[in-house]
C-alpha cells in the first residue's frame, strides 16, 4: 500500500472515527502527538488526508480523509485476511492471541 507500519494504523483510525482531533488520534493510537504529527505531514503529502484547524476550536487541529484517502481503504480491507491465511494458525488461536495481547496492552497503560 505504500504506508509504513505507524502510517497503516493512522489510516485504520482515521476510516473507523474520521474526522478526528490531533488529541484524539493521539489518545487512540497511544502515540505522543509530537511523534503522531510528522506521520500526519506525510499522509498528507501524498493525499490521503488533510489538517484543518477546528472551526469549533481554533487551537485544535482536526483531520480528515480525502476521497483518495477513503477509496484506500478498500485495498486495506485485502490486508487481515492474508496475514491470517499467511499464519496459518486457527482463528480460534489467533482470537485468543488477540485477547491476551489487549489485556497486556490495558495493563501496561493503567
Amino acid at each position: 500500500m505504500g504506508l509504513t507500519h505507524p502510517q497503516y494504523l493512522v489510516m485504520l483510525a482515521l476510516w473507523q472515527h474520521a474526522p478526528l482531533s490531533v488529541r484524539r488520534l493521539s489518545e487512540l493510537l497511544q502515540l505522543d502527538p509530537g511523534t503522531l504529527s510528522p506521520l500526519l505531514k506525510r499522509l498528507e503529502a501524498i493525499g490521503y488526508l488533510r489538517r484543518e484547524r477546528d472551526p469549533a476550536d481554533e487551537r485544535s487541529l482536526a483531520i480528515t480523509l480525502t476521497t483518495e484517502g477513503r477509496s484506500l481503504r478498500s485495498k486495506a480491507e485485502k490486508i487481515p485476511p492474508a496475514v491470517v491465511e499467511r499464519l496459518g494458525l486457527p482463528l480460534a488461536d489467533l482470537q485468543s492471541l488477540h485477547a491476551a495481547l489487549t489485556r497486556v496492552i490495558a495493563a501496561a497503560v493503567t
